[in-house]
């Protein structure tokens, strides 16, 4: 029988850094003998993809975008993320289900009821192990927007109310379950924001149990 393996999300408002430092991360745990799957909301199964592609690029009301971010999550948890965990690989996922708090319930004022619901009735019901949250000012924020990005999605176009009610949702889930967050300061310089992932993924690789006889494949992620 394996051990469930250790689920672990990144959030942060678009231009708060986690791109800079997923693929870093899937490193470090890989070389640690981590058995990784590496993966993305929405996203991370063909027909998340699919859904992705309309959520970034379709203008549609507030509701539908919801639910199709529900849908594709439905999809990534029972095809993806819940066998991997039951096979006792570890999860590294971009965005979550408090990406919806904060985007949809936050920025766009939906509010946490009815995305507490879906939540619910779809049984979500296993929390990351560890989220890290790459928090910066708004204004750096928009400002990494402004640079590299060639067609901005619909949501990098939002203005700036946007992404303080955003960013006030991110932190109102931290204050509601601080011990599952670490927050991250992502304005400091990229070693410096490293040595505070190195410390707290060290500690999940003590907390958590991973194989170490070759029972479980490598390289599913």
């Amino acid at each position: 029988m394996t051990t469930p393996g250790c689920f672990i999300t990144l959030e942060g408002v678009d231009g708060a850094g986690k791109s800079t430092h997923i693929a870093w991360m899937s490193d470090y745990l890989r070389q640690a003998g981590v058995d990784l799957v590496c993966t993305r909301e929405p996203g991370g199964t063909p027909l998340g993809e699919q859904l992705r592609a309309l959520l970034l690029q379709q203008e549609m009301d507030l509701r539908t975008e919801t639910l199709l971010m529900f849908a594709a999550r439905n999809e990534h948890w029972r095809n993806t993320i819940e066998p991997a965990l039951q096979r006792g690989q570890w999860v590294l996922c971009d965005r979550y289900v408090d990406a919806s708090y904060a985007y949809q319930g936050g920025g766009r004022a939906l509010g946490a009821t009815a995305i507490q619901a879906l939540e619910q009735w779809l049984g979500l019901v296993r929390a990351p192990d560890r989220t890290f949250l790459f928090d910066v000012p708004l204004a750096v924020a928009r400002q990494r927007l402004s640079r590299g990005r060639d067609a901005p999605d619909r949501f990098e176009q939002e203005g700036a109310a946007f992404f303080e009610r955003t960013r006030d949702a991110y932190l109102a889930r931290v204050r509601g379950t601080p011990g599952r967050f670490c927050v991250v300061d992502a304005q400091r310089g990229i070693d410096d924001v490293r040595q505070t992932l190195e410390v707290a993924l060290d500690a999940l690789l003590h907390a958590y149990p991973r194989p170490t006889d070759g029972s479980i494949p490598q390289g599913r992620g």
